[in-house]
């Protein structure tokens, strides 16, 4: 098993492709990322691993799912502006796959674990720049997003 000090950095993964999204897109291009991270979610789930934790998994999945609804909503026509966003930085679905594949699942965790911490921080910074039903919705989206990490810390034995 490797040591959790070699797991990349997923902020340092992810960086370069949001400083190249103009940063009032950077929420539709983070819910493309979201609705990725349920589709892992579903995927542990299935796991015989992961399969005591199935419930915790799905709830996660339906949380992501929740935050990529609520920052969609934010903006007029978003499917067409995701495809946009895809079609100008097609790595991030690469990125995405190539960060968890391979690895044992605890190291998928962590890792995710980590994903919602950021996001967490992301949301309200994205809160801190803005007023409104928009902020509103930015720190809902952080609260979903610690939800799910303790969830994942919990399964992982390290509960906050």
């Amino acid at each position: 098993m490797r040591d959790a000090r070699e797991l990349p950095k997923v902020a340092e993964v992810l960086a370069p492709i949001l400083g190249r999204v103009r940063r009032e897109q950077q929420p539709l291009l983070i819910a493309i990322a979201e609705r990725m991270a349920a589709e892992r979610y579903r995927g542990w789930a299935k796991e015989a691993d992961l399969r005591a934790h199935r419930s915790e998994l799905l709830a996660c999945a339906a949380r992501e799912e929740e935050i990529a609804g609520r920052i969609e909503a934010l903006f007029p026509d978003a499917a067409a502006l995701q495809r946009e966003l895809l079609a100008g930085n097609p790595e991030v679905e690469g990125i995405n796959r190539d960060l968890f594949a391979g690895r044992p699942p605890n190291e998928q965790l962590t890792l995710q674990a980590e994903g919602e911490r950021l996001g967490a921080a992301t949301w309200r910074a994205f809160a801190a720049e803005t007023s409104g039903p928009a902020c509103e919705t930015f720190r809902a989206c952080a609260l979903l997003e610690e939800e799910s990490a303790a969830v994942l810390e919990t399964i992982l034995g390290r509960a906050r």
